[in-house]
C-alpha cells in the first residue's frame, strides 16, 4: 500500500538508492509512475505493505517501510531489489553501488568513487564540514537527523581529519 513518505513513523526502515547522474524531469516522471506502481502491489506473504518513498536531488531513491503494518520478508526484499535493477537497466544508471559517495560542493551534488574521495580528503579538496549524504542509515529518524550531515558526523569521518 502506497503511503505518503512524510506520514510514515520514525521506526520505518528505508533503503537509499543513489544514483551516479541526475535523473532527467521525464525520467523522474517515469520513475515516479514506476515506484508508485512497485509500492501499491508491494506484498509480503500476502501482507499489503504499508510503504512510500521519495526522490532527492534528483538522484537519490529512498524508499521507506512501516513494520508495525507488515514486515519485509525475504522475497518482498528481494522483488524491491529486483525492481531497482531494472531501474537500473532501464535508464542506464548505477544505484546499487555503496563504493561511491555523493556530498554537496554549495548546491550541486557531486558523486565520486571512494577512492577518489579519499583522495580528494588528503588533498584537502573535501573537509570535515563538507556535506556528505550518509546512505547508510536504517530509519525515518536516521534518515532525517543524519542523512545528509558535515562528513565529521559521518562514517566519512575517517578519511576527514
Amino acid at each position: 500500500m502506497l503511503v505518503d513518505f512524510s506520514s510514515l513513523p520514525e521506526e520505518s526502515r528505508v533503503w537509499i538508492y543513489q544514483a551516479n547522474r541526475s535523473f532527467s524531469e521525464e525520467e523522474l516522471e517515469e520513475i515516479q509512475a514506476k515506484l508508485n506502481t512497485f509500492i501499491e502491489n508491494w506484498t509480503a506473504h500476502g501482507s499489503d505493505l504499508h510503504a512510500g518513498y521519495t526522490i532527492k536531488y534528483k538522484r537519490f531513491i529512498i524508499i521507506g517501510l512501516d513494520p508495525s503494518q507488515a514486515k519485509a520478508t525475504g522475497c518482498s526484499l528481494d522483488s524491491s531489489v529486483h525492481f531497482i535493477q531494472q531501474l537500473e537497466k532501464d535508464y542506464n544508471v548505477d544505484l546499487m553501488d555503496k563504493m561511491n559517495v555523493s556530498y554537496k560542493q554549495g548546491e550541486y551534488v557531486a558523486y565520486k568513487s571512494l577512492t577518489d574521495f579519499r583522495k580528494m580528503a588528503k588533498d584537502k579538496a573535501v573537509s570535515k564540514n563538507t556535506i556528505v549524504f550518509n546512505n547508510l542509515v536504517t530509519t525515518v529518524a536516521e534518515f532525517n537527523e543524519s542523512w545528509e550531515v558535515p562528513a565529521s558526523e559521518s562514517w566519512h569521518s575517517r578519511f576527514v581529519k
